[in-house]
């Protein structure tokens, strides 16, 4: 299995990225999947979730309105649509893979990270 994140980079508050996590060595399809964040100092905090075949999410409060999480199942791809950023996303990123179909809130329920991506929001 093998989960690969990218899109990560420097911006200015009120700036967008997209981060991917291209996803390898299983059935993408069938597993819900989720974005998490882990910010200097703090612990890890899932920011966003999606199921794996109803489309049905999950944000953190504070992302509301402004990311988007998706996937495409026939590329195995994830993406976080990060609009209007702030410094406080500020973080390493990963995707994360639970073993069934529905999301969960509880980090520990997920079995499977990426290796992280640094998400730099400054002017």
């Amino acid at each position: 299995e093998r989960l690969v994140e990218s899109g990560g980079g420097l911006v200015q508050p009120g700036g967008s990225l997209r981060l991917s996590c291209a996803a390898s060595g299983f059935n993408f399809n069938l597993y819900a999947m989720g974005w998490f964040r882990r910010a200097p100092g703090k612990a890890s905090e899932l920011v966003a979730a999606i199921n794996s075949d109803d489309d049905r999410t999950y944000y953190t409060d504070s992302v509301k309105g402004r990311f988007t999480i998706a996937r495409d199942n026939a590329l195995n791809t994830l993406y976080l649509e990060m609009n209007n950023l702030k410094p406080e996303a500020t973080a390493l990123y990963s995707c994360a893979k639970i073993p069934g179909s529905l999301f969960s809130l509880a980090p520990l329920s997920y079995g499977y990270w990426g290796q992280w991506t640094q998400v730099t929001v400054t002017s």
